[in-house]
């Protein structure tokens, strides 16, 4: 599970986020969301081609859940991507059993649109992971410019691991993340990527 912020806050750096791990997965992504923000070319730029991408749009946020666990039960899928802002312990154990039934991953983005909802989104889930997804400041360029996009990615919750973070490069054209050059360098780094590859 990827956890966001309001729609102008993290949420783009989140909806990256999992397109790059769908990118890394063979077949067909099913995005279930309520309003329609995707960029396809970010999708792209993430690794994920919007050609493998089939969009399921729902008036509401309670009918998104539906259409996931109908998805997870496909078996010819990669993954079921999900935006909601309300997900409770008994939904999110149904998509669980689901994906495990099936192999399809589940990916679900909480988003909040109002301040109102902003604590729903802290609400315990049975998901296997939860990260938060956020961006960091890039790295400073000897000329004008921008640098590389950078996130911090929290694993906030994992079975049998302890939380972490990590400041990474955002997924490249293949969906894949990288440890910035000038961060991992830094004394004290060797000991971290040690913890990571475990």
């Amino acid at each position: 599970m990827i956890k966001a912020g309001v729609a102008s806050e993290f949420a783009g750096c989140a909806t990256l986020f999992t397109a790059g791990i769908a990118a890394r997965l063979k077949g067909p992504v099913l995005w279930c969301l309520t309003r329609r923000d995707l960029f396809a070319p970010g999708l792209s730029r993430a690794g994920l081609h919007p050609d493998r991408v089939i969009y399921a749009e729902a008036p509401r946020d309670q009918d998104i859940l539906p259409l996931v666990e109908e998805g997870l039960h496909e078996k010819g899928l990669a993954a079921v991507v999900g935006e909601v802002t309300r997900l409770d312990l008994t939904a999110s154990r149904r998509l669980q059993l689901a994906a495990e039934g099936s192999g399809v991953t589940a990916l679900i983005i909480r988003r909040w649109w109002t301040v109102a909802e902003k604590d729903l989104v802290r609400l315990p889930t049975a998901a296997t992971t939860r990260w938060r997804i956020a961006p960091a400041p890039s790295e400073g360029m000897p000329a004008p410019g921008l640098g590389c996009d950078r996130w911090q990615a929290e694993l906030l919750r994992c079975r049998g691991a302890e939380p972490r973070t990590w400041i990474v490069e955002a997924c490249n054209a293949k969906g894949r993340l990288a440890l910035p050059a000038d961060l991992a360098h830094r004394p004290g780094q060797a000991a971290v990527r040690g913890a990571a590859t475990r």
